[in-house]
């Protein structure tokens, strides 16, 4: 295996799993900011008030974008074997 076939599969895996985490990540942190303007404008600084609507809204997500992440993954795992497969045979 050439440096370059390495380093080529490396940058698809990071830039996979940015892909398939992102709907979650923005989620949470558009519920996150949404509290936070929530609890400055009222004063109210409860902890759990932060983190169960972050839960629930990250869970959501999980829900309406687990098929697409699968999908995502599935594509690259295809690929990434596929590209094993033709280096090695």
């Amino acid at each position: 295996m050439g440096s370059e076939f390495v380093i080529k599969i490396a940058g698809e895996a990071v830039y996979t799993v940015l892909k398939a985490s992102a709907p979650m990540l923005v989620i949470g942190l558009v519920v996150g900011l949404i509290i936070s303007i929530f609890q400055a404008t009222t004063q109210i600084q409860e902890q759990t008030l932060a983190f169960v609507p972050k839960i629930v809204a990250v869970l959501l997500s999980i829900l309406i974008f687990g098929p697409w992440i699968m999908n995502t993954l599935v594509d690259f795992t295809f690929s990434l074997l596929n590209n094993l497969y033709k280096f090695v045979g």
